[in-house]
């Protein structure tokens, strides 16, 4: 009796887990089909739709497990790439929030199709550039929202100092709900290279996950999708024979 018993339990146990991955399986897929249709609407122009063999959109966002039904904030948006393609998929069930300097971003999307329910957080953010080294350095600050499940990063990193990461990374972990996934890529530096302003745009991956370690994060995981073997890493992100071709690392972090 008491094997029959446990035999029993075990297969409601896998009959749970087995109905819970099909729904998050589904879930996944309604997603997908939503950011197909986004990648075909009439905003994106021809320079977008050309980056999208390179950038994998729908392959990075599954690697960092996102679903439509989520609040995300993406910080720095520049030109709207990734808000092309985020705001109208978290239009329905979601919420797409831009961050961090996204003023010129919200004033060319925000008549759009698809783009009325995106909101801008107007953070009071404190910055100053360092000319030479055409760095941005950034005081702490924070956002004035709700807790989010995702924080998105396409990029960016490699635009600030130490202290402008260290506060983007607080801001990003502030913002989070517990468990939430902050996810970034950026353009690769090879290891323990020192800086040099004619290299500015790459940044060493290592360094990375220490500061937003540093920053109360844990490392879930890595991916290879944007891996360029071709790229020797010696060349600036607008080098003729790199541009479009850099090698980017892309890390996934929780909140504990």
């Amino acid at each position: 009796m008491k094997k029959m018993i446990t035999a029993a339990v075990a297969l409601g146990l896998g009959l749970a887990l087995t109905s819970s991955n099909l729904i998050a399986k589904e879930k996944m897929a309604s997603w997908k089909v939503t950011m197909t249709k986004a990648m075909k609407a009439e905003v994106r122009g021809e320079a977008d739709i050309k980056r999208d063999t390179n950038r994998k959109p729908i392959e990075t966002l599954e690697f960092f497990d996102f679903r439509d039904d989520m609040s995300v904030i993406e910080l720095i948006p520049g030109g709207g790439w990734y808000s092309k393609l985020l705001a109208p998929t978290l239009a329905e069930k979601g919420k797409y929030y831009a961050g961090m300097f996204a003023g010129r971003m919200g004033k060319s999307l925000a008549d759009k199709p698809g783009f009325e329910k995106m909101e801008i957080l107007d953070a009071e953010i404190k910055a100053s550039r360092n000319e030479e080294l055409r760095l941005s350095s950034v005081e702490e600050f924070e956002f004035d929202v709700e807790p989010v499940d995702m924080v998105l990063t396409f990029r960016n990193y490699h635009n600030f100092d130490k202290t402008g990461r260290m506060s983007m990374n607080k801001a990003a972990f502030k913002a989070l709900k517990s468990g939430g996934i902050y996810g970034v890529i950026d353009h690769t530096r090879r290891h323990m290279t020192p800086f040099s302003a004619d290299m500015r745009r790459r940044i060493d991956p290592v360094l990375a996950i220490k500061e937003i370690q540093d920053a109360g994060f844990v490392l879930v995981d890595y991916s290879m999708l944007h891996y360029k073997e071709a790229d020797d890493l010696t060349k600036e992100v607008g080098h003729e024979t790199v541009t479009g071709k850099t090698d980017r690392w892309t890390l996934k972090f929780r909140k504990p």
